[in-house]
């Protein structure tokens, strides 16, 4: 963008997201998918598993992608993931079926309701695999029926690390959490949700595993590291869900890309 299309004392600005080169070209893309976890507990009388099975079959029906937890810490607490790169998804698709029967009623955890896109650090080798691919193929993984979200806030002082110092931290946690996901002991989802989020947090994280252990040992280990023992303000609520139901849905990669 010119500065004369910007106008006179207006900033340069680029919404879109960035890669590595593929054959000598900047990858980007102006497209994002939007992941949103929804967390409630079955209306009194109800059970949480038959709640679950009824929304499991409406997304069938509906042809919504989507995953149906059952809450770990919950004895009648549900969770409902969906996704798109549309977000009027999110509103003419997803919030009309807890109209139903049988969901009107339920009790929505708004602590733990979830909003975010994902983004890219700017040196991906597949900008679409980074963005579209990966994190739906992590979610609707067989194997992988655990799955824990959270969101998190960074304080200011991060913001005002130099570049140099802001790419160890972030390097650090990286190495980290690709180590993990080498092992084959957890896999993860990264969205950013910056003015998403009622309580103001920045990146919804979701890790995914076959097992429980693993995941709670990552969040562990990267308690240990600059970014999180120095600049996160804000962690949690923690969901642990386990899979019940999976949806495969419309193709989650849009069109231009």
């Amino acid at each position: 963008m010119s500065e004369a299309a910007r106008g006179p004392g207006l900033i340069e600005i680029d919404v879109r997201e960035f890669g590595g080169k593929k054959d000598g070209v900047r990858q980007e893309s102006n497209d994002r998918l939007f992941f949103q976890l929804f967390v409630f507990d079955a209306a009194p009388g109800q059970s949480g598993d038959a709640v679950a099975k009824q929304l499991g079959e409406l997304l069938t029906a509906r042809n919504i992608s989507g995953v149906v937890y059952a809450d770990a810490n919950g004895p009648r607490g549900v969770g409902l993931l969906t996704w798109s790169y549309e977000p009027t998804h999110f509103v003419e698709n997803v919030r009309p079926l807890f109209a139903e029967p049988g969901l009107i009623d339920v009790t929505f955890r708004e602590d733990f309701t979830m909003l975010g896109r994902t983004y890219s650090l700017g040196y991906e080798p597949d900008l679409a695999h980074v963005l579209f691919t990966r994190p739906v193929n992590n979610v609707l993984d067989e194997k992988l029926g655990w799955h824990v979200w959270y969101p998190l806030r960074r304080n200011g002082a991060f913001a005002k690390l130099s570049p140099d110092e802001h790419g160890a931290v972030l390097k650090e946690h990286a190495v980290i959490g690709f180590s993990y996901g080498q092992a084959g002991l957890a896999h993860d989802v990264r969205l950013a949700c910056h003015g998403l989020d009622a309580k103001d947090n920045e990146f919804v994280i979701g890790i995914v595993s076959d097992k429980l252990h693993p995941i709670s040992h990552l969040v562990q280990t990267m308690r240990k590291t600059r970014q999180t023992s120095e600049f996160i303000s804000q962690m949690g609520p923690f969901f642990v869900g386990r899979v019940v139901h999976r949806t495969v849905g419309p193709s989650p990669v849009p069109p231009s890309a």
